[in-house]
């Protein structure tokens, strides 16, 4: 479906048809922005961006390759270029619910509000990864070629930032890093 409404704007340019892609994309796009950036505002102005970047390149565009990472490889470099241009302000308050992040691939942020605050003020090189690999689902290899890095480097950060949450998180409790 994607790949057939595509090759329609790339040969036939309408409002309709941009439109229909907005739609597909314009959710996830939202989400994945407002954990990179922090705000709501700027994730409307990345993602404004962003769908921009693709109706100017969109001819410049493979279509014998997936359209996905094309467009989150877009979507990444936006929030890339808002959080340099801008200060990222980081939540500070946290709240009282205690649960320590999984070291499974399935930890769900919108159900724990306490570890997505604290993903937050993860710096850019280990957050933006775990955004990516927990609240949006990518693979590994798929947040490596939207960095471009190398797949165990973003498997390290992903270890790394697991590390500090659960860390930070003892430290909230009470506890120390053995949880006593």
């Amino acid at each position: 479906m994607v790949h057939d409404l595509i090759q329609r704007l790339k040969t036939e340019y309408n409002d309709e048809l941009f439109e229909e892609l907005y739609r597909l994309y314009a959710d996830r796009a939202i989400r994945t922005a407002t954990a990179v950036t922090g705000s709501p505002a700027s994730a409307a102005d990345v993602v404004q961006e962003t769908f921009i970047r693709v109706y100017r390149n969109l001819g410049a565009y493979d279509g014998s390759k997936p359209f996905d990472p094309w467009f989150n490889r877009i979507l990444y470099n936006e929030c890339n270029r808002y959080l340099k241009k801008h200060a990222r302000v980081v939540p500070s308050e946290i709240s009282e619910e205690r649960d320590l992040p999984s070291e499974t691939d399935t930890y769900d942020f919108d159900r724990h509000g306490e570890v997505y605050e604290m993903v937050q003020r993860l710096d850019d090189q280990h957050r933006i990864p775990v955004i990516l690999k927990y609240l949006n689902d990518f693979a590994e290899k798929d947040i490596a070629d939207m960095m471009e890095l190398n797949v165990n480097t973003v498997k390290s950060r992903l270890f790394k930032a697991r590390k500090k949450l659960k860390e930070w998180m003892l430290q909230n409790r009470g506890g120390n890093q053995h949880g006593t």
